[in-house]
């Protein structure tokens, strides 16, 4: 069912790498689905709007509406110390996966968690691993869909009182 307030010229979706203008809506988006949605600490606001930080270290992928504004991103990391979840090189991950709450239930976040496992398939990784939060419930359900299992065994705690739990998926 397709919300009325969001039209539906904007609702043609592309995936793209972001460019160096998206950064402030991406910190935007970023900052305000995570804290303004209880799923982060205030604390945790000035690293989820280091978006420049992000692109240094990982591939940030952008979800463009019919109209051009971005409506989610992901910042998709192969290798390197961002993917803190990676156990081995034959190992990529993805973070702060976000989409807009004007936009959501529209396929977004399958869209961008797709094309992280592409990017990593084509990279020739084995297998996806990410954390999300304990109370991401809606994303939890979105990476079971996609195939995703836990890893409870790999499950961490970044700064006392959060957990992050593991979650998997094997390429081939």
């Amino acid at each position: 069912m397709v919300d009325a307030s969001y039209p539906a010229s904007q609702l043609t979706l592309s995936v793209e790498p972001a460019r160096p203008e998206d950064f402030e809506r991406i910190a935007e988006l970023t900052v305000g689905v995570y804290v303004e949605g209880n799923l982060a600490s205030e604390g945790y606001a000035s690293e989820l709007a280091d978006v420049r930080g992000r692109a240094a270290h990982s591939e940030l992928l952008v979800v463009r509406d019919g109209s051009g504004v971005v409506v989610g991103s992901v910042a998709m990391a192969l290798d390197g110390h961002f993917a803190e979840v990676t156990e081995s090189d034959d190992e990529a991950g993805f973070r702060m996966l976000v989409v807009d709450p004007s936009a959501q239930g529209r396929g977004i976040g399958r869209l961008l968690v797709t094309a992280c496992l592409d990017r990593a398939r084509a990279a020739g990784k084995r297998r996806v691993v990410i954390s999300t939060g304990s109370r991401m419930t809606a994303a939890q359900r979105l990476y079971q869909r996609l195939g995703f299992v836990r890893l409870p065994e790999r499950d961490w705690k970044p700064v006392p009182d959060i957990d992050l739990l593991v979650y998997a998926r094997d390429l081939w």
